[in-house]
């Protein structure tokens, strides 16, 4: 892959996980990357620490994606270092409620379509200035299964994910001509991540990699993968477009 040397990627949301395995890969690959997070100050100071040791250029900043004043500040504080944002994988998942619609209440439901739709909403609308300024820009957002395939419990999750793909490509469409490219990244079980540990048993567990063909679950360097592609020089003519990384256990 063609390496991304010296552009600049904010990745919220990744002092753990997913978010933390896409800013190691992607500063691997020559980014300087914005390591966000919300609570986990020690955990985001970790990752920024082994991807120095490796070689590269981090840094952690503090800031809940819902929140513009939050948001706007961090992109100054990157923006005196090392100019505007080039790449935003938007990584950072709002809670939600696990339940039947029958037992959830519409502030469960809403707020979670609020918190998702806000957070793409607020971080999208800070870093379109400079990729529109240098006609050049990627967005990836991260997706999950649910959105297509309903899971019991998961109507919340479910449909404000489904809510942020449409977001997505209507985006691509609107920011296609000012070059830059807006895709999903659509993980499924991912096997290695707290929110696994705490969600999946081992039944559930064996039960998902029966229904999968590659014969395990996904791991968050799987889905750090298919994010450092759409991030890259190499994804010059890929919008719109949402990559399910599920090792088959569903084909769109």
């Amino acid at each position: 892959m063609t390496a991304t040397t010296g552009r600049v990627a904010l990745v919220t949301g990744s002092s753990s996980g997913i978010g933390a395995a896409t800013a190691r890969l992607l500063a691997a690959r020559g980014m300087r990357v914005v390591v966000n997070y919300l609570h986990s100050a020690a955990s985001a100071e970790q990752v920024v620490a082994e991807i120095k040791a490796a070689g590269g250029e981090a840094v952690a900043v503090q800031a809940d994606v819902r929140d513009p004043a939050a948001v706007q500040s961090m992109i100054e504080h990157v923006d005196e270092a090392w100019g505007g944002i080039d790449v935003l994988v938007h990584n950072a998942l709002t809670p939600y409620a696990v339940k039947s619609f029958q037992d959830m209440t519409w502030e469960e439901l809403g707020g979670k379509l609020d918190d998702e739709m806000r957070a793409a909403y607020v971080v999208t609308k800070a870093v379109l200035p400079a990729m529109t300024e240098q006609s050049w820009g990627r967005i990836i957002y991260l997706g999950a299964g649910p959105s297509r395939r309903p899971r019991a419990g998961m109507i919340a999750l479910g449909t404000a994910k489904a809510a942020l793909s449409q977001f997505a490509r209507y985006l691509a469409q609107e920011l296609g001509p000012n070059g830059i490219t807006v895709n999903v990244v659509e993980p499924g079980p991912v096997g290695d991540t707290r929110i696994a540990a705490d969600v999946l048993d081992k039944e559930l567990v064996q039960r998902q990699v029966a229904a999968t063909p590659m014969g395990r679950l996904a791991r968050a360097d799987d889905v750090a993968q298919a994010v450092a592609f759409y991030a890259s020089e190499d994804n010059a003519f890929m919008t719109g477009t949402t990559a399910a990384v599920n090792g088959g256990m569903a084909m769109y």
